[in-house]
């Protein structure tokens, strides 16, 4: 029988690259997204199930569950992918987009990880890929908020890792730096208030900077950490995190060999602050 993953996000990116590997792979994809009716090219795939599932709406969280476990009879795999950055000065952000910020990237991973949980035990096996980023290790300026929801996920899934062994299921973290997705498009959320005049000179040098260094050819394509994903899928280890892209590696490699102030001075150095 083959094994089933259900992934969140799988309209663009990491998640839509992960569904087509998998399901070249023989494995049956449940693809979700926030809006399926725009859906063709996965829709048209053999043993791909495309539906509604918006990680802040828990009705299409359950509906979906429940429409994937009745086509493929279980789900072994969950990769909780959805996510997006808001970025920006503190100041400047609305109550509403931090709270729709932790709510996607945070309450929605809990909901999904809660619903999946009594199908797991029931079953007495199953995983969870949570994706974080090099951005739940370490953290760039103007991005505190998108920080908080990654380090939250890395903590996260660590403690979960505990109780998830008590009934055989399996809880790993997929760590990628630089992707070249539209996570700078519509996975990006920018909020800047420019009559808070005394940030603006950071506010334009360090996105004039940020936007020089995101050269795709730097960058991993999204691809390449699907079959990261795929390996934690498959390995058959307990290993509880993977790096993913050699930037990832090197970056968080050199900040675990740097002292904070080292750090900011690298920073600070690199993007001319």
């Amino acid at each position: 029988m083959n094994k089933t993953i259900l992934i969140t996000g799988a309209s663009s990116g990491i998640g839509r690259a992960t569904a087509l590997l998998f399901q070249e792979k023989g494995w049956n994809v449940i693809a979700t997204m926030r809006t399926p009716e725009k859906e063709s090219e996965l829709k048209s795939l053999d043993n791909v199930l495309v539906n509604k599932l918006d990680v802040l709406e828990i009705d299409t969280i359950k509906s979906s569950l429940k429409e994937g476990i009745e086509k493929f009879g279980k789900i072994d795999v969950v990769l909780n992918n959805a996510g997006y950055a808001l970025m920006g000065t503190f100041e400047s952000a609305k109550r509403e987009s931090i709270i729709r910020q932790f709510g996607v990237n945070v309450q929605g991973l809990f909901d999904v990880t809660q619903e999946v949980l009594p199908h797991f035990r029931a079953n007495k096996e199953g995983m969870f890929i949570n994706i974080s980023s090099i951005g739940g290790k370490m953290t760039f300026p103007l991005m505190p908020l998108y920080h908080s929801t990654k380090w939250a996920v890395e903590g996260f899934s660590e403690s979960l890792r505990w109780e998830m062994a008590q009934i055989g299921v399996k809880v790993k973290l997929v760590e990628p730096g630089g992707v070249a997705t539209d996570f700078g498009g519509r996975s990006l959320d920018m909020q800047h208030n420019p009559e808070l005049t005394e940030y603006n000179e950071f506010v334009g040098a360090f996105t004039k900077a940020m936007q020089a260094s995101m050269d795709p050819s730097n960058m991993s394509k999204a691809e390449q950490i699907a079959e990261v994903i795929y390996t934690a899928a498959t390995d058959g280890k307990d290993t509880l995190r993977y790096r993913a892209g050699a930037d990832a590696k090197q970056l968080l490699a050199a900040r675990s060999n740097m002292s904070d102030e080292e750090f900011f001075t690298m920073q600070e150095q690199q993007f001319g602050l």
